[in-house]
This record gives structure tokens, sequence and C-alpha cells, in this order.
């Protein structure tokens, strides 16, 4: 890389060049990361200036028309939208950013007033504090960008289920926008089922099972705030309370209670936080998603089904995939692959950017 002022700033934009002076990229300079740089472009006269960002921003979100089946969808989604590190949620009328690398911070006032131009929204609120801006040397940043902070959750609409979303302080950036096929396909299969869902999180999958007409959903999960808000997600959807039971407690210790207790299920889903961010963190990863899936495989019916996700970036696809298998082998239970499950269209992912398909999910059935 080449600078034209000396020492380059960090998020600088730097000029790549081979050994003999050929033009190979424009690219974010950061140097407190692994990642040096990060390509903007690989175009010798397009040099990554406002209207640069504007009109990738504005390709990002015609991508998006027609995708959503509701108020919520990723708008931006990084380096699947030739954009690294940003990420932009929309949830109504309030987008929630993520600005994740030194270029991106470099480039903050722009991308507001590009998102706040192009998309209409009436907010924009920072959830700028992921482990990421750590790793690029950045202080972690949570508040509005563009009008006021919201006043509380925001409701969306997804396939016809409303939820309350935690914008300022839920996991992510408040929701799991990348799981709304998943919810979507679970809702199709729990017709007279009774589920289990592990993580639930805000009650996006136990919803999506009772709205599906489930005999009974159990859902647990450990964060009294996100269970707080998935009650409230149920009263605002009406839901029949007999059918559905929210227990609040650590997902693994749950599991052996419930099979010490005799508990079996006809649908199982597991939807995990991310246990290895990246590979070095895998084998502790592959510990976690081993005792879960074995667990959950024990309590599951045969002929039953298992819904079993990683959104770990550390953990590739086929590495999940042996991890349960030998999960299943430990248990002595026999399962079929009947679907894989992936991140909807609005999360992308780049054939020259693998990296991005971090979600990966199983649909398995016990023979």
């Amino acid at each position: 890389m080449q600078s034209t002022g000396g020492e380059p700033a960090p998020g600088e934009t730097l000029r790549v060049e081979a050994a003999d002076g050929r033009f190979l990229a424009w690219a974010d300079f950061s140097p407190a990361s692994q990642i040096r740089a990060r390509v903007q472009s690989f175009c010798e006269d397009e040099f990554p200036d406002e209207a640069f960002l504007q009109g990738r921003i504005a390709a990002a979100l015609d991508r998006r028309r027609g995708i959503a089946q509701g108020t919520a969808l990723r708008l931006v989604h990084a380096e699947s939208d030739a954009l690294p590190g940003l990420i932009a949620d929309r949830y109504g009328d309030t987008i929630v950013v993520q600005i994740l690398s030194a270029g991106a911070e470099r480039r903050r006032g722009e991308i507001v007033r590009a998102l706040g131009e192009l998309s209409g929204a009436r907010a924009i609120f920072e959830r700028s504090d992921a482990e990421t801006r750590s790793l690029e040397g950045l202080p972690l940043r949570v508040g509005p960008l563009l009008g006021d902070a919201p006043g509380g959750p925001v409701e969306i609409l997804e396939h016809g289920l409303r939820y309350r979303v935690d914008v300022a302080a839920g996991q992510k950036t408040g929701f799991y926008l990348d799981q709304r096929d998943s919810r979507a396909r679970i809702r199709d299969l729990a017709a007279g089922c009774e589920v289990l869902d592990c993580f639930a999180h805000t009650g996006g999958f136990a919803l999506a099972a009772v709205s599906g007409g489930a005999r009974s959903v159990l859902a647990v999960e450990s964060s009294a705030p996100a269970l707080a808000l998935a009650r409230q997600n149920a009263a605002l959807n009406g839901v029949d309370t007999g059918a559905l039971e929210w227990l609040e407690g650590d997902v693994f210790e749950m599991l052996r209670r419930l099979r010490q207790a005799g508990r079996s299920f006809d649908l199982v889903v597991l939807d995990p936080p991310k246990f290895a961010p990246t590979a070095q963190k895998a084998a502790a990863a592959a510990r976690g998603y081993k005792d879960i899936n074995l667990n959950a495989l024990k309590l599951l019916r045969r002929g039953g089904l298992l819904a079993t996700f990683s959104c770990s970036g550390g953990v590739c696809a086929d590495l999940f995939q042996k991890i349960v298998a030998g999960a299943a082998a430990d248990a002595g239970v026999a399962a079929n692959i009947e679907a894989r499950l992936q991140a909807p269209a609005d999360h992308p992912v780049r054939l020259a950017f693998p990296e991005g398909e971090y979600l990966k999910g199983l649909l398995l059935r016990r023979v």
C-alpha cells in the first residue's frame, strides 16, 4: 500500500500496488486489525469518495426491493454488498447501523447522510457495540445518529406476526432478521407438534410454531429481559398462553433436566448465540454444539424434526455437519438431512466472499 502523505491514518483509503507498481485496488487501511486492508474497489478509475459510497448504498437498497414479507429486513450486508464494515437493518421507520471497520468509521457522516436520503427512514440508531470494533481498535458506540433515540421497543411485522424489537439494547441490532425464512419454515412444520424452542430470545421461533398450530411450545431462554419481551410479543399476537410456556434458564442445564424428567418432543429448535467468532475458537465451540445437539436428539421422538443452527463464523458448514453427526452417533440416534437452512436473500453471500455465509442450519428427521 502507498499513501501520498506519510504515515496513513486509520481508515484512510490507499492505493494498493503490485511489486512492479501495477494498480491492484483501493483499500481502507486498519493498523490495529489483522485485516490491514479492506478493498473498496478493484477499478483504478473508481476512487471511493462520497458519491461512490452513495451509489453502493443505493444499489444495495435496490437489490432488496420485493424481498421482505413484512416491515423489517437487512438493507446492507457488509462485504457481500461491497460495503466492508457496514451493517444496516431496517425496522419500520428506524434503521439500525453497525459501523465495524476503520474505513466505515472514517465515513460515518457520509453513511448516515446516504442512508437517510435514500431510505426515507425517520431515525437512524447506531449499535456499534460488537466485538469486531475492538479488533479494529475502535471504541464501542451506541446512540442516535439521525432523529431521536427510540423511546422503547420498535414494532415490526413479519409473515403476519407482530414483534417488538429492542433496537437500543437487544442482541445484534435487536432481532435475528437472518432467521426470517427459517421461522416461516418452522411455522409450516409445527401443526399438531409438541415443540421445544431453545435459545428462544424474544420468541421468534416459538410464536411462529404456535401460529402454525403447534399443540404446545416450551421456550427456553437464559435472558430475563429477552423473555420479558417475548411475553410481550405473545400478548401482542393474542397467543393462547395455554399452548406456550416460557422457561428461564441455561439451555445446557435445561436440556439435561428435561431428559431426566422423561420429556420428549416432535420438533426441537436449537438457535444458539455465536459460540466461535473466529476459527481459533472452533474447538471450544464444537464441544458446545455437540453437547446441545446430543441432548436435543435424545429428547426427539422417532420421526421428529430437529432444526439446528450455527451462526459462528469460525465454524464452517462441513465442520458443523460433522459435529452434529458426532452428536447423533453418541446419542445412538439415526437421522436424515431433510433440508439445509440459511439466511434469506437480504443477507446475500458474495461468491468471492464465502465468509459471509456465517449462518448454517440443518433440518434433521430422526429415523
